[in-house]
């Protein structure tokens, strides 16, 4: 008999087993959703993979052992967070018995009502689409209702440690099929700008526009907002190889708004904004137009077109709609 024959006749070393899987190199993942009382639960895993295109299918396998199993197993719900290389404490949390996960991470509600961690890699809000016994795991089939990913480096994890996923992202991938959304926020008399890291500026963005007092930024970084003074100023492409851009103009709530500000977010002054340092001659143009509409108190909103775009000029003040 072979020494591979003997192997496959004797007992499994489950330590031995658990190191032969370990040297698959996967991503991590925090998975979440929320239990019968709606509090939310959260645990890592990097048993994670797609399933399909169509319908759209994930898969996520969680241990009956974990404290929030049957939460997982009764909700119909659950979000999959992918994690970027600076979430090893998240990952690390999320991994603990800690009873308050979420008092460290920002997260939202997209679709299903599970929550979704804002500054991850990738999320996929899913419904549960089936669940599968497999000895001491479920597997958790989710039907993706709503995605988003953005261009951040994946943490990485193999034998049992962190592993750094170098050159990530490849010449022409984008970071997302849909439009960047772009805000240009005031407080009192200045206006924010997001250094992009290589000495320039740039409008800080968000994945979506929310209609409440909080805007949670692309970085996870929240600002409170007026909410009934958000309205959008302008719709343009920058180039073909890119998404395209919405641009809502806002206002920072509270006095004293621009003291404590995340970091890499300056006002200026509407006089002293840098557009030499504003990268692409299409975001200069729009900033331009916004500081002479604001001397005229006058606002448009800007459509892109093949022509040069159109201009619609608003009159009067915002007032709430009617029904009637």
């Amino acid at each position: 008999m072979t020494e591979t024959a003997v192997a496959a006749n004797a007992a499994i070393d489950p330590i031995a087993l658990r190191r032969a899987f370990g040297t698959f190199v996967t991503g991590v993942t925090v998975i979440t959703t929320r239990d019968a009382d709606g509090t939310p639960r959260g645990m890592t895993a990097n048993s994670f993979t797609s399933v399909s295109l169509d319908p759209p299918l994930l898969l996520v396998c969680i241990g009956k052992s974990a404290s929030s199993y049957q939460a997982f197993a009764d909700a119909g719900c659950f979000a999959v967070n992918i994690l970027h290389e600076g979430q090893v404490d998240v990952s690390a949390t999320f991994a603990s018995k800690s009873q308050d996960k979420f008092q460290s991470v920002t997260h939202d509600q997209i679709h299903t009502g599970a929550p979704v961690l804002t500054d991850s890699l990738t999320w996929f809000d899913c419904t549960t689409f089936n669940t599968v016994d497999a000895g001491d795991h479920a597997v958790l089939i989710g039907q993706v209702r709503a995605f988003g990913t953005s261009p951040t480096a994946p943490l990485g994890f193999c034998r049992g440690r962190y592993a750094s996923v170098k050159d990530p992202l490849p010449a022409g991938w984008l970071a997302s099929h849909g439009m960047i959304i772009g805000y240009l926020i005031e407080a009192g008399e200045g206006l924010l700008l997001q250094s992009n890291g290589k000495g320039g500026w740039v409008l800080p963005t968000a994945r979506r526009r929310k209609a409440d007092s909080q805007l949670v930024l692309d970085g996870g970084d929240a600002l409170r907002l007026v909410p009934e003074n958000t309205f959008l100023y302008s719709v343009f492409d920058v180039a073909d190889s890119d998404p395209g851009y919405l641009i809502y103009r806002a206002q920072l709530a509270g006095e004293g708004a621009s003291d404590d500000l995340p970091a890499g977010l300056r006002f200026f002054s509407m006089d002293e904004i840098p557009y030499e340092q504003i990268s692409t001659h299409e975001l200069r143009s729009m900033l331009r137009r916004y500081v002479r509409e604001r001397q005229e108190k006058r606002f448009g909103i800007y459509m892109d077109s093949d022509d040069g775009g159109r201009v619609a000029m608003i009159d009067g003040e915002a007032h709430a709609w009617s029904h009637e």
